[in-house]
């Protein structure tokens, strides 16, 4: 009984202070961490960052800092924690090796939803594919094509290569090039065309359109004409004007050629 009580007393006052000191130590770290984590929290609202990843980082960064409290703590009270280390960071390099490839798509996840190089309504053409954005998660981006077909693409490669956001601006320029024969009256098609332009009120007046001739072709005379719409309004005003020059240039009697070749054969005797 004398040496169990000889040896709790050596426990106390070798370990006592040790454990007293990894609790006081704990208490303040766990209070520490939940300030910083609110601190981290408060930032990624003022960034308006999107609710999902706001939450999910702020759990793994609270997490993190929790599990080097723990190995602090227990290093503290004579725990041997290299044996711990080293094999929790086995296993981190495990798991990272098998999920290398979930991890990039992660990390291109936090990349878009942090920097938005675009945003949910947004048409773009990323990865071969076009469509209007429907989604964006944390691994995958959805896109809803115009043929009403959905992609799923990996935020990595949305993160790491080149895209086209076509809502990005508010207006757009639409550009077309049309052509008549040689022989027609080239300032009356000048004059059809910018008219078709001030009649349609999709298009804007500032910055100014611009009709000019492009091109002298092989079998056409190409006028070169430039508009800008709102981007809501881009293909609207490009297909009608595609329509409306191909009917009045036939009222007016201008004439739209089409390739061709002449042919001349030659008998000899």
């Amino acid at each position: 009984m004398e040496n169990l009580q000889d040896k709790l007393v050596d426990f106390v006052v070798n370990y006592g202070p040790r454990l007293i000191g990894a609790i006081i130590v704990l208490i303040i770290g766990l209070w520490i961490i939940g300030r910083i984590t609110r601190m981290i929290k408060n930032s990624f609202d003022k960034r308006e960052m999107d609710p999902s990843l706001r939450g999910f980082l702020s759990s793994m960064i609270a997490i993190l800092l929790k599990v080097l409290l723990f190995i602090s703590v227990m290093s503290m009270v004579g725990v041997a924690v290299t044996s711990f280390v080293a094999i929790l960071g086995a296993a981190g390099l495990a798991v990272g090796l098998a999920l290398s490839g979930t991890l990039q798509n992660f990390a291109g996840g936090v990349i878009l939803l942090i920097f938005k190089p675009f945003k949910v309504g947004d048409f773009i053409t990323a990865e071969g594919y076009s469509g209007t954005v429907e989604e964006i998660q944390i691994f995958v981006t959805f896109l809803k094509t115009p043929q009403n077909v959905t992609i799923i693409i990996p935020n990595s490669g949305l993160a790491t290569n080149s895209l086209t956001n076509f809502s990005a601006k508010p207006i757009r320029r639409a550009d077309w090039s049309f052509g008549i024969a040689y022989g027609d009256d080239y300032d009356k098609a000048k004059q059809v065309l910018l008219k078709l332009i001030n009649d349609d009120e999709r298009i804007l007046k500032d910055p100014e359109p611009f009709v000019a001739l492009g091109e002298l072709g092989d079998s056409s005379v190409n006028i070169t004409v430039r508009a800008w719409a709102n981007s809501g309004d881009f293909w609207g005003v490009f297909f009608d004007m595609n329509e409306k020059v191909y009917k009045t240039f036939a009222k007016e009697g201008l004439n739209i050629p089409f390739p061709q070749m002449d042919v001349h054969l030659h008998q000899q005797k």
